[in-house]
């Protein structure tokens, strides 16, 4: 059975002038529920399915194969800036969520998954390729 999940993305403190999106499916672009000088936050909903121990992402939001299903986000050109000197994709891996933790969501109204990043990375540029450390996904409440 597939269920709908609401996920939280921040991106904390993120490069200036720098344009974030969010990917969906394969070029639709995805802007930011909030941003500020200190966070870009993404609020968006994935299908997963409960099935073998362990949860299957699935939806436009979830690229990737099914053993390493992410979140593409999009910096820069990637993200529909066209006159960026930045051109990248962080991948947030929606693998370290649990069944226990989407079971926690589904049975808990006004609950979501969130999880947050650094938004520069080692270069000083966008944040971008696999998000290492794995960013760590905790259940929080819509407000």
């Amino acid at each position: 059975m597939k269920h709908e999940i609401p996920i939280r993305i921040t991106v904390a403190d993120p490069l200036g002038g720098v344009v974030l999106r969010v990917q969906k499916g394969r070029d639709e672009l995805v802007p930011p529920t909030t941003e500020s000088k200190k966070e870009t936050v993404f609020d968006l909903t994935v299908n997963v399915e409960l099935k073998d121990g362990s949860p299957n992402f699935l939806g436009s939001f979830a690229q990737g194969p099914k053993d390493a299903r992410f979140v593409y986000v999009n910096s820069g050109t990637y993200a529909g800036q066209g006159d960026s000197g930045w051109a990248r994709r962080a991948k947030i891996s929606l693998m370290n969520i649990t069944k226990e933790q989407v079971e926690k969501v589904l049975s808990s109204p006004g609950a979501r998954l969130e999880t947050s990043f650094a938004g520069v990375g080692r270069d000083g540029g966008p944040t971008c390729a696999s998000v290492k450390p794995a960013p760590q996904w905790t259940i929080g409440k819509v407000k």
